[in-house]
């Protein structure tokens, strides 16, 4: 008899998820000056250093850098993309904290 896999959605794992500048950049395709950029305007934000001077990203905002390029790719300005994205980013964690509110009953 096989056993039914949890395909619940690991959200200890995300909340944990930590990269640094330059893998973001090789994961997004996003180059690290425009990053900091992004991060100068207030759109992302980098975690507060523990050690070195190197700036570090949590899943949010990995996830906030992918559908900014991605709005951007479809010709919005960075300011009205970044509006669109405050919003789905509302969105996403209402939805998420839905999830993991089902997930630990």
């Amino acid at each position: 008899m096989k056993q039914k896999e949890n395909l619940s959605f690991d959200f200890d794992f995300l909340e944990k998820l930590v990269v640094g500048i330059g893998e973001v950049s090789q994961i997004t395709d996003i180059p690290t000056r425009q990053i900091r950029y992004w991060e100068e305007k207030q759109i992302i934000e980098s975690l507060p250093e523990k050690e070195g001077k190197n700036r570090k990203y949590d899943y949010k905002n990995i996830k906030k850098m992918l559908l900014i390029k991605e709005l951007l790719d479809e010709g919005y300005t960075l300011d009205s993309a970044s509006e669109k994205i405050k919003k789905r980013m509302e969105l996403i964690e209402k939805t998420l904290d839905k999830l993991n509110k089902k997930g630990s009953c």
